[in-house]
């Protein structure tokens, strides 16, 4: 056991820790390259709602998967982007109005205060929904992974 400060024993393992795949952990990479493999289009064992198997559902193309009706195929992978960017573009302007609505009161100061929250709060505002639209992509991606995993799927 190697103390703080010292060199581990085995310069592979550099944190002391076991080597992927023992203790019955997947050895890395195992499940497409980890977090953040790949985009959204392909790469990184997410293949954009190809389920990856031989022979799986083939990808239909957004409108064709937009009225699957049996719901083989997601459509939020391939319509993520355009959402972030309006939302994206409507908190910006949000921000920008909330901002400049201080200065059409009689208090300068109102103004003043309105300079400096609204930034912020547009700000909050995009975390939170950058947070949602990972949540939404995440619960699809995992959608599919348990889809392809399920014998017989």
């Amino acid at each position: 056991m190697t103390q703080p400060g010292e060199t581990p024993q085995n310069p592979q393992d550099p944190y002391g820790q076991p080597p992927a795949g023992s203790y019955g952990q997947p050895p890395a990479g195992a499940y497409g390259g980890g977090y953040g493999g790949g985009s959204y289009g392909g790469g990184g064992g997410y293949d954009g709602g190809s389920y990856g198997q031989p022979g799986g559902v083939p990808s239909k193309g957004f409108f064709g998967a937009l009225f699957d009706t049996s719901f083989t195929t997601f459509v939020t992978p391939m319509i993520i982007k355009v959402v972030y960017v309006i939302g994206l573009a409507l908190i910006i302007l949000a921000t920008l109005f909330f901002a400049a609505s201080g200065f059409f009161g009689d208090s300068p100061a109102l103004g003043i205060v309105t300079i400096i929250v609204g930034p912020l709060v547009g700000l909050l505002y995009l975390c939170l929904f950058r947070m949602m639209c990972e949540f939404y992509v995440a619960i699809t991606r995992m959608s599919e992974d348990i889809h392809r995993r399920l014998p017989g799927a």
